[in-house]
């Protein structure tokens, strides 16, 4: 008798539909499982076998084959165990339940017939609601994760017995909700803000317009100036994340394997702060299993690099297509994945190698050879693609000592969010969130200028010798800019503004 169970694979963030197949015919008895499947795959059959005879039903001793179609999919991982061992048993006559093929059996088998929790179970489960599944069986460690999504039964069994029982009727399992509202709070409170800042109001500007634009930013200064501690408060006064940007961020922390336990949707915004020695494939993934990376991780969020110059020449230029993109492809002999890598990149950087060059207080102890040599990792065109570059200068002492009220990062994150909403709506089914986003024609339609504003920044071009990439990145700050003061128009004043950050073009480093 032949059987046909669905199951899924995964490809990068998205899922897709796997069939198991079984037959078990007379023969001399074995036990195959064929599909292009990897170790733990081949591995099922131990598991499998253990499995149904420790759940006190007689493994079938007879030729067993299974086939995992497509066949030309690459098979990873244990997911595939409940399905194989449901198989088994409906092509044995154990199982009778009626309509599986409109069920998804997901999760991998204990010896002793438990089901045990597996990697990526929320794309599985979109996969499945795409292909017009109405019921998916998870572990019941995944049900929380599984059951953010409507409109499909979640059913979590513990053990292979009581599945059983289920799909035979003898003991039903009810579907498992969750309440959404309860686990989606809008407001949420962060151990750090932005009036724990003393003084710094212009770079807490430039991280203003930084997130009401998505954009890139560089910090310059000396140590001790402020720029990490800037740029860990940066997630604070990001906009609120929508139940969309908090499923897509939850599906890279549950395929990677990172999703914190007990936890159904990702609702704050992610702040990663790899260290200055991590590799290039560490940073944007891949690896001989494929796996997202750090800019990955820091999708709708921010992805901070302290010390940049510090990073490997290799890491740093990795970064240009996911930063001009907002995705990152992996490709591989066997197949090619794309990792979604919409974030908002932080770096910081001292001015030299001593860390004084801007410090008028101390005194830089570097040559201009020296100094030339610590920025030689960061190439033009990873500087064009960092729209926003500021000097941090050193906090004063009556600064650290004023105690007048501090604005919040709730009152800074309230203007983001209407600067943001301003964004969404001109944008609307253009596939783009931000002013940061927008492509070279869209520039020209949404960022025109008047004749004076244009020889304003005619001048800046030339002077700095600006290239075109960062004339359109002038031109994408200063529509934020524009939007921040509820003007319709770029007018001069924003374009100047937006002109004063980009300090690596006027200093000439």
């Amino acid at each position: 008798m032949v059987s046909k169970i669905n199951s899924c694979a995964l490809m990068g963030i998205d899922g897709r539909i796997v069939e198991v197949e079984t037959d078990i015919s007379n023969g001399i008895p074995s036990f195959d499982i064929v599909g292009l499947g990897d170790t733990a795959v081949r591995e099922s059959r131990e598991r499998v076998r253990a499995a149904i005879k420790n759940s006190g039903i007689e493994f079938p001793i007879r030729r067993i084959t299974i086939n995992l179609a497509p066949a030309n999919l690459r098979k990873e991982g244990s997911v595939y165990d409940v399905s194989i061992a449901v198989g088994i048993l409906v092509a044995s006559g154990i199982i009778v339940s009626q309509e599986l093929e409109k069920y998804m059996f997901l999760g991998e088998l204990s010896l002793d017939g438990t089901i045990k929790p597996v990697k990526g179970i929320l794309s599985m489960v979109c996969c499945a609601r795409s292909h017009g599944i109405i019921k998916v069986f998870v572990p019941e460690a995944n049900a929380d994760e599984a059951a953010v999504l409507k409109n499909i039964s979640i059913l979590p069994v513990k053990s292979l017995i009581d599945l059983i029982n289920h799909l035979n009727g003898l003991k039903i399992i009810p579907p498992y909700t969750i309440d959404i509202e309860s686990i989606f709070i809008k407001n949420i409170s962060y151990s750090m803000d932005f009036s724990d800042v003393k003084g710094q109001n212009s770079a807490k500007r430039a991280m203003e317009i930084a997130a009401s634009g998505a954009h890139n930013l560089l910090m310059v200064g000396s140590p001790g100036s402020g720029k990490t501690m800037l740029a860990k408060r940066l997630p604070t006064i990001l906009p609120d994340m929508t139940f969309e940007e908090s499923l897509e961020l939850t599906k890279i922390y549950s395929v990677a394997g990172l999703l914190p336990e007990k936890t159904s949707l990702i609702t704050v915004r992610p702040f990663r702060n790899p260290h200055h020695t991590i590799s290039d494939i560490s940073l944007i993934g891949g690896g001989k299993q494929i796996k997202p990376g750090e800019v990955s991780l820091a999708h709708y969020g921010v992805l901070f690099l302290d010390e940049f110059p510090e990073f490997s020449t290799e890491a740093i230029e990795v970064l240009r297509q996911p930063l001009e993109d907002g995705e990152i492809c992996i490709s591989r002999a066997n197949n090619s994945i794309t990792y979604p890598a919409r974030t908002t990149l932080i770096c910081a950087a001292n001015p030299c190698k001593c860390g004084f060059l801007l410090d008028s207080t101390k005194k830089c102890t570097c040559t201009p050879k020296m100094i030339k040599q610590y920025f030689r990792k960061l190439s033009q065109p990873i500087l064009d693609r960092i729209d926003i570059h500021i000097e941090i200068q050193p906090v004063k002492f009556h600064e650290l000592h004023d105690t007048s009220e501090v604005e919040t990062s709730a009152a800074i994150r309230a203007r983001v969010n209407k600067v943001r909403q301003i964004q969404l709506e001109r944008f609307k089914g253009l596939g783009i969130y931000s002013n940061a986003e927008l492509t070279p024609s869209m520039v020209e339609k949404y960022c025109a200028i008047d004749r004076a504003t244009s020889n304003l920044l005619k001048h800046a071009f030339e002077k700095l010798g600006l290239s075109a990439r960062a004339h359109n990145r002038i031109l994408k700050i200063a529509r934020t800019i524009a939007d921040m003061d509820n003007s319709e128009s770029i007018k001069s004043r924003h374009v100047a503004e937006a002109i004063q950050y980009r300090c690596f073009d006027r200093l000439k480093y």
